[in-house]
């Protein structure tokens, strides 16, 4: 059994003096003993070999990375579950890459901050811990008057939203580093053994999109959903010239190709802290439940830095975006549901929440336990 944990130092400093990486240390997750242990428990002589399906596999995994390798086998732990909204802004709305203005950025994180926006919901329906952080709006982010109190604000702006990059690097790699280590920073200072991710900014799926096609070798067109582009009409003009300036952005950028380097040239702040905040819920043993698109590209580029990070994602859905789905298959990842979700916030990631806690409750030795 090959236990050896992944680790790195990520050595930027002959091109940018002072500027080094530390990641934490990842446990690969590869225990045939342990999966032969949970289909054992799930095993019935009435029913044929694996009848509960992916439910299987999903609490496979979540054994996996909760039981750590010599460790007796004792149930899948969900408690004091933490969803993570990071939120920020970019410059790349400047060229009219989406239908919203970047201040709906800003609305979409009071209506979080009011208790009104659909995340709130479910968080209060699941029993989460809601942490919002403003990563990098545009704008001075106060709370309202009437805030809901039991979601927690945490400021860890990177910028003031990030540079237009069809005209230079979205950020400086210092930024990017700073911002991943934010991310690890923040997860630190949470308990429990689950951890939710999502965000909140406009323009987030256009660097979605370019991470996607720069780290897979996606066509750009397919990673900005080319087989949308035959509807006609304003929407059709909207997303041609949505594709044209994101191929000016990925023409400027070409000599990024490392998922650091592709990060602080065509990513932003909130998808650098999302990667940093899955790195480190890795290495402390946490499921890792992701969001969308936006989510979605943050894992690349977690996965790019340290492979084994893979092992703790579960992914929550599959979102409309054409660019997801290809993700996705690039991830090797089946998503639990398909609800044809566009709203972000880690409202996906939510909905499949209960297939979690329904998997843990149909381990025999978990009702024994309760």
């Amino acid at each position: 059994m090959d236990t050896t944990t992944q680790t790195a130092s990520i050595d930027t400093r002959q091109t940018n003096p002072g500027v080094e990486l530390d990641l934490p240390k990842i446990q690969p997750l590869v225990q045939p003993e342990l999966d032969t242990e949970v289909a054992g428990l799930l095993a019935s002589t009435r029913y044929p070999r694996h009848a509960l399906g992916r439910v299987e596999s999903l609490l496979q995994q979540m054994a996996r990375i909760q039981h750590a390798p010599g460790q007796a086998f004792a149930g899948i732990a969900l408690d004091q579950p933490q969803l993570l909204v990071f939120a920020a802004d970019h410059g790349i709305v400047d060229e009219g890459v989406s239908a919203f203005a970047q201040e709906t950025s800003r609305q979409r994180v009071e209506e979080v901050l009011l208790g009104v926006a659909p995340v709130n919901t479910l968080v209060r329906l699941h029993g989460f811990d809601l942490t919002l952080v403003d990563a990098g709006l545009a704008q001075r982010l106060d709370r309202p008057s009437g805030t809901d109190e039991d979601v927690a604000l945490l400021p860890r702006k990177i910028g003031h939203g990030t540079r237009n990059m069809v005209l230079g690097p979205a950020m400086p790699l210092r930024q990017a580093i700073a911002a991943l280590q934010a991310g690890m920073d923040v997860v630190r200072h949470l308990p429990g053994r689950v951890l939710a991710i999502g965000d909140i900014g406009v323009g987030s799926t256009a660097c979605a999109a370019l991470l996607l096609s720069r780290l897979c070798g996606v066509p750009l067109p397919d990673a900005c959903g080319r087989d949308q582009e035959q509807s006609g009409g304003l929407d059709s003009l909207r997303r041609q010239h949505r594709l044209e300036k994101l191929q000016l952005a990925a023409a400027r950028h070409r000599k990024a190709v490392t998922p650091l380097d592709a990060l602080a040239a065509m990513g932003g702040f909130e998808i650098a802290m999302q990667a940093g905040a899955m790195l480190q819920a890795a290495s402390e043993r946490r499921v890792v439940l992701v969001d969308g698109f936006v989510a979605g590209a943050a894992a690349l580029v977690a996965r790019g830095l340290c492979p084994a990070v893979s092992d703790y994602l579960v992914f929550g859905h599959r979102s409309t975006e054409p660019g997801h789905r290809l993700l996705l298959i690039h991830m090797q990842a089946q998503p639990l549901l398909d609800m044809e979700l566009r709203v972000g916030q880690g409202v996906g990631a939510l909905m499949a929440w209960p297939l979690l806690q329904a998997a843990q409750a149909l381990l025999p030795i978990q009702r024994q336990v309760t």
